[in-house]
């Protein structure tokens, strides 16, 4: 009956929580309507407001994010899951989950005095000479920006996909490794071909539950992505994201319209972020009882 009683108030929290964001922002839905996620002006002053630049920051510094995480993360899973030994694996585990549980601001200083100084003078020049073709890198070389953003909410998610990756393929069956390895298969064609593809529904709940974690970040965004409402198609430009914009604004917004405006912002993002977060959950959920079927 207590655990019932628990699980009902987390139930009860979400839809208070979704009600409030939903009523607080009438006034924005009403004058706006659709026309907020589809037009780029954010004029405080004459209240006219949308939200396009912000959702657009939001989606390039999280793909740009996972574009870096995914492949060092699962690559460093499947190594401290199938490779590693067992005492270099645990270790390594141990501080994985250190850095998961570092806070969000010291990222972000971490990204203002080591990350755009290094960006500003050394990467950001070195992509304009030789891929300064592109749209993507053109620019000024500010060090502040989508790219900048996006290493860092790499290096923030990396964690969450290795903790998470790994224990998907530490459920994996021993049955199904012994069973490859039995017909001639080498140790890496029985990771690649056998362990990886029988976790793979779990691998990608750990990519998902990454992206929610850095469609939602504030504090380390805020301090490196430039904080400006354009949308730009070169990834050293500076930029703007949802939750930078509510961190920034919302304690100072000049009337209703543009609290409420700021309002809608959050339950976009909390929209997104339930729903990632969900879907990640039921593909890890899934991975684990096909693991516990398979030895079953």
């Amino acid at each position: 009956m207590i655990t019932f009683l628990f699980a009902a108030s987390v139930v009860l929290v979400t839809v208070l929580l979704v009600f409030e964001l939903w009523q607080g922002s009438v006034l924005a839905r009403h004058k706006f309507g659709f026309n907020f996620f589809h037009t780029s002006v954010w004029d405080p002053i004459f209240e006219q407001f949308g939200a396009l630049p912000f959702i657009y920051g939001t989606l390039v510094t999280a793909a740009v994010a996972l574009l870096i995480a995914v492949p060092l993360g699962i690559g460093a899973a499947i190594f401290l899951a199938e490779l590693a030994p067992a005492r270099v694996s645990d270790t390594l585990e141990f501080f994985i989950d250190l850095l998961a549980a570092v806070p969000s601001v010291i990222y972000g200083v971490l990204g203002v005095f080591i990350i755009v100084p290094l960006m500003r003078q050394y990467v950001h020049p070195a992509l304009k000479h030789s891929l300064g073709f592109l749209p993507l890198f053109q620019g000024p070389a500010y060090g502040v920006g989508f790219l900048t953003a996006g290493i860092v909410l790499a290096i923030m998610v990396i964690p969450y996909i290795i903790s998470v990756s790994r224990e998907v393929l530490l459920s994996v069956p021993r049955d199904q490794r012994e069973a490859a390895l039995s017909l001639g298969a080498t140790r890496w064609e029985s990771t690649w071909k056998v362990v990886v593809p029988f976790a793979r529904a779990g691998i990608f709940g750990s990519i998902f539950l990454a992206l929610a974690r850095a469609l939602g970040e504030t504090m380390a965004v805020t301090m490196v992505i430039g904080n400006t409402p354009t949308i730009s198609a070169s990834l050293l430009s500076p930029g703007y994201s949802i939750a930078a914009v509510i961190a920034n604004e919302f304690t100072e917004a000049t009337g209703e319209l543009h609290t409420q405006s700021l309002i809608e912002l959050g339950l976009v993002l909390f929209i997104l972020t339930f729903l990632l977060n969900g879907f990640a959950r039921l593909l890890i959920v899934a991975t684990s009882k096909r693991g516990s079927g398979a030895r079953a």
